[in-house]
């Protein structure tokens, strides 16, 4: 692969020709850099990442330094104009529970619910592992991937199996209680202590702080936990969830279309710090109780609104709330003006991944910016075929490998420039060339 700039390269990166390119090179998981729309090359973000990079132990010479600090500054300036898009959005993955949160990964989870104890986890093979219920279990319901499972695969099986045979008591009460370990697992982590959120509030109070006329900041997270709420509960953010604002709150979608503002002047004016969360696979606090879902302190297994994002999701995704919040999520894909940031995602569920996929080819004014933990990886080897499908599809897609909490850091603020501050920027980008 060549280290030189193609003209499209340049191009597409606004370089001008005399800025050097750095070596091609591999990016490793947890290292900062970036990869522009149409660019096949990695620019690093730190300097631990340039050093490996550039096989440079020690400090950093003054030339990789001057490299360094450009592409801090063109990911700062590409980051600031993308975000500051009327109508922006957060899509966040089980990857940004990971790490300082302390939530559960799936593997987790699948331990949690289908293993003995994990004094056995010495055992041979992680078939070996499973308890007898949990082996009968499977075998019932047909699910035999057990060399990598997925336990909201296996929970969709079960749920295949019982609208056949809806009798089965014995595979009804497993379900259920690996329902109930699930709700548990993604509970108590946020108040046994150790958990730290910083990164959700840091990203949610950058995110948040935009101009009051821009459509409101939208979160859409497939995470059952309450790291958001938490988040926005500490820094003092109203939240519109869908739920009534009531003593015993109930989903509606009309709720979605309400806002608040504040009347104390002559002019009613929206009040800043508000944002919309849409929880795509349910919550730990959503209990679903005669025909409708409402916000509980500790729901029942039984009576739990999850849905699981593998098998069997299309039928689920019709029945509420879910159909409302996959409209909505499709309604913001079709927007013009648009910059959706995704971290965390693995784009393993087919239905959000292959709205995003035709939504980066049918709405050209649409700008993905795709952050992972281990990007490159995702892309060259271990991800879906959406990863691929994504990075050479030729819209205008932006990979960062980076953490959740790398993400964090690398978002500017978003507060509102003045008329005259947004008139030196524009006309500084002038002057320097740049008529994007």
């Amino acid at each position: 692969m060549t280290n030189e700039f193609t003209n499209s390269d340049i191009k597409s990166q606004e370089f001008s020709a005399n800025i050097p390119v750095p070596p091609s090179a591999n990016v490793e998981k947890g290292e900062l850099a970036i990869k522009f729309s149409n660019t096949s090359f990695w620019l690093p973000l730190d300097e631990a990442t340039m050093r490996r990079v550039h096989h440079q132990p020690g400090i950093l010479n003054d030339e990789l330094n001057r490299r360094l600090e450009q592409n801090k500054q063109q990911a700062a300036e590409f980051l600031s104009k993308s975000l500051q898009l009327p109508n922006l959005a957060l899509f966040a993955g089980s990857g940004t529970s990971l790490g300082a949160p302390k939530g559960p990964s799936m593997w987790d989870l699948w331990r949690t619910c289908m293993f003995v104890r994990e004094e056995n986890s010495g055992l041979e093979s992680d078939t070996e592992q499973l308890h007898e219920l949990a082996k009968a279990i499977c075998s019932t319901v047909r699910y035999t991937t057990l060399e990598s499972p997925n336990i909201e695969h296996f929970l969709s099986a079960c749920d295949a199996y019982l609208t056949v045979y809806p009798e089965d008591e014995k595979v009804k009460s497993f379900l259920t209680s690996c329902k109930a370990k699930i709700l548990k697992a993604c509970s108590e982590f946020l108040t046994t202590g150790g958990a730290d959120i910083s990164a959700y509030t840091e990203t949610i109070r950058k995110l948040a702080r935009r101009r009051t006329r821009d459509p409101r900041l939208k979160v859409f997270t497939t995470n059952y936990d309450m790291c958001f709420e938490t988040a926005s509960s500490d820094l003092g953010m109203m939240v519109v969830d869908g739920f009534s604002y009531t003593r015993r709150r109930r989903f509606s979608g009309q709720y979605f279309n309400f806002d608040v503002v504040d009347r104390a002047s002559e002019e009613p004016s929206f009040i800043q710090g508000v944002i919309q969360l849409y929880k795509l696979h349910g919550s730990v606090s959503w209990e679903r109780q005669d025909g409708d879902v409402y916000e509980v302190q500790e729901p029942s297994p039984e009576l739990a609104c999850l849905i699981y994002p593998a098998k069997g999701k299309y039928q689920q995704a019709f029945i509420q709330p879910h159909l409302e919040l996959l409209s909505r999520y499709l309604e913001f894909l079709r927007l013009p003006n648009a910059c959706l940031l995704v971290s965390g995602f693995g784009f393993n569920d087919d239905h959000l991944s292959e709205p995003i996929l035709s939504a980066i080819k049918a709405n050209p004014s649409l700008k993905l910016i795709v952050c992972d933990y281990a990007a490159y990886d995702q892309i060259n080897d271990t991800g879906s075929h959406y990863w691929k499908d994504l990075a050479f599809s030729g819209a205008d897609v932006t990979f960062i490998n980076a953490s959740f909490k790398q993400l964090a850091g690398l978002i500017p603020n978003l507060a509102a420039l003045s008329p005259a501050e947004q008139l030196g920027k524009d006309v500084q980008r002038l002057l320097s060339g740049d008529r994007a």
